[in-house]
């Protein structure tokens, strides 16, 4: 993805010189004119074509901020019941993530998202376990973590 990032800016760059046109809308057009030689080029580069990828990175992060407001709301409104009624607990949460950054990523936006906390990961890395300020459903937890966080995730990394 580097490469392709790199290669296209420097065709921007080389558009500008040869356009004789050194303005923030040059650099646009090459880099537009970029984005299409990389395209129309993609058999020839073995990684998937970056804006596909920058893509799935910005759509993580909106999945991200989407989870960080439902569960803030729903934190709120957990800590101005009159009687607390919540059944905290935690439990195994089985990943098909392999590396180590995969993983790693995961348990930070499951710790940063507000209610839950990563505690450990499992030696053979095939599990995080997790603490959950309310669940009342494991399996529904499970399912809801596995569809946005881990899919997103893997949509990125491969």
């Amino acid at each position: 993805m580097a490469i392709q990032i790199i290669f296209n800016v420097l065709i921007a760059i080389m558009w500008m010189f040869l356009s004789e046109s050194y303005t923030v809308l040059s650099f646009f057009i090459g880099l537009f004119i970029g984005m299409g030689l990389l395209f129309f080029l993609r058999r020839f580069v073995p990684d998937i074509f970056y804006v596909i990828r920058l893509y799935r990175i910005a759509k993580l992060n909106m999945i991200f901020l989407r989870e960080l407001i439902l569960s803030s709301v729903s934190i709120v409104a957990l800590a101005y019941k009159p009687k607390l009624d919540i059944e905290p607990g935690i439990f195994a949460l089985p990943i098909e993530l392999k590396s180590s950054w995969e993983i790693a990523l995961l348990g930070n936006l499951i710790s940063l998202t507000p209610g839950t906390l990563s505690v450990a990961v499992a030696d053979d890395n095939s599990k995080i376990y997790i603490h959950a300020m309310d669940l009342p459903d494991v399996e529904a937890s499970i399912t809801e973590i596995k569809e946005t966080f881990e899919k997103a995730i893997m949509e990125v990394t491969r």
